[in-house]
């Protein structure tokens, strides 16, 4: 994983819902990265791949094994943990943080909505990949076309890339592209959002590095 723009990235890995494929992306993240995966007794096994690469990533991992006994026990300790380690950044007047839950269960939609609310961005993704299930994707995609119904805000920003210099777009920015970047930016009201947006789309780091920095002199009336 490359560090896009300083950003340190946290996941909470739902271990009981997502098992080993969860944890698909280990050997692709960064020192900056850090990593927490909730398990209970239900679900506590890994194969020697994986323990191999538990100990090779560059990422911090954190293993907590959670209390069971009651339904959801582990989604509300994850949850808690979360609430926790937010605040915990956010003393530190540390917001260069992007949150991630590592699950398929739906249920936790309420958390991000609840977050984001309060300007903090926690994106569901089924693995350290970054991967969303198909379905969010289509679903993410429609709300963007949906919301850019005028294309008068697309051509407003879209001609501020005349601004910036016409080889490095041209090595970063496929036409493609252009059109979903533009939506990005007017969909979003901050730089972490967007940067977000960009590590969902591209599921590579590297490229949405590359696209961030290019684009980041467009971005000066962000949050």
């Amino acid at each position: 994983m490359i560090e896009i723009d300083n950003t340190s990235r946290i996941f909470f890995v739902d271990f009981e819902n997502v098992k080993i494929s969860g944890l698909d992306g280990l050997l692709e993240l960064n020192s900056t990265d850090e990593v927490f995966i909730f398990y209970s007794d239900k679900a506590d096994g890994i194969t020697f791949d994986v323990h191999k690469n538990l100990n090779e990533t560059k990422a911090k991992i954190n293993l907590q094994k959670v209390e069971v006994g009651s339904k959801n026990a582990l989604d509300f300790q994850l949850s808690s943990y979360l609430g926790f380690i937010i605040n915990e950044r956010l003393n530190k007047d540390n917001e260069n943080t992007s949150y991630f839950i590592v699950t398929k269960d739906s249920g936790f939609s309420c958390l991000t909505n609840y977050w984001k609310n309060k300007n903090i961005d926690i994106s569901i993704v089924i693995n350290l990949l970054c991967k969303q299930e198909d379905k969010a994707e289509d679903n993410n995609d429609n709300k963007i076309e949906d919301n850019n119904t005028n294309s008068e805000p697309i051509k407003e920003v879209s001609t501020k890339f005349d601004n910036l210099p016409l080889q490095t777009v041209n090595n970063t920015i496929d036409n493609e592209g252009l059109k979903f970047i533009v939506e990005t930016i007017n969909n979003y009201q901050s730089k972490h959002e967007i940067n977000n947006a960009l590590v969902k789309h591209y599921k590579d780091t590297k490229k949405a590095s590359e696209i961030y920095k290019t684009i980041k002199p467009l971005l000066a009336d962000k949050k």
